[in-house]
């Protein structure tokens, strides 16, 4: 019993203290995007529409750059504020399996 409210404790402080929207690379759509092709030569590469549970759609996004396999992964919401979920490196595009198989 112990152990059960001091782990429950621990995670709700964690969770009350995590950082701020602003900190985990929230802003305006068109300030991320035009941080990512000044400074990082990307260009959108894939969107789709993503819809949550609350039913409201998001716009999922990857921004890539083909000479030096950067990537971004971007979600944003209908007010357009974006948060960049992933990023990295050696991205690269796939071709589709031929009908009837998988890949």
């Amino acid at each position: 019993m112990f152990k059960r409210l001091v782990t429950t404790a621990l995670l709700f402080g964690m969770a009350a203290t995590a950082p701020p929207a602003a900190a985990m690379g929230c802003a305006p759509r068109d300030r991320i995007v035009e941080r990512l092709k000044d400074r990082y030569s990307e260009t959108l590469t894939a969107a789709g529409l993503e819809t949550t549970v609350e039913t409201r759609q998001r716009m999922l996004e990857i921004w890539s750059n083909p000479e030096n396999g950067s990537y971004t992964v971007l979600l944003t919401d209908p007010a357009g504020i974006s948060c960049i979920v992933g990023y990295g490196s050696e991205f690269r595009t796939v071709a589709a399996p031929p009908e009837g198989e998988l890949g």
